[in-house]
């Protein structure tokens, strides 16, 4: 009885988490994010360094 209450628990929390990265108003969020990597790096004081490509 215990387990199929956390199995269910652990299910909605699993669907709302899906839910919530599916929505339309996180896309922004993550294509931002998803730049990141390419983006130049950002050093701690704010000044920006960029990479020597040949």
């Amino acid at each position: 009885m215990l387990s199929g209450i956390i199995t269910s628990i652990l299910l909605v929390l699993f669907l709302a988490g899906w839910a919530w990265a599916w929505s339309p108003r996180r896309r922004a969020d993550f294509d931002a994010a998803a730049q990141l990597p390419l983006d130049d790096a950002e050093t701690a004081d704010g000044t920006r360094t960029v990479e020597n490509k040949p």
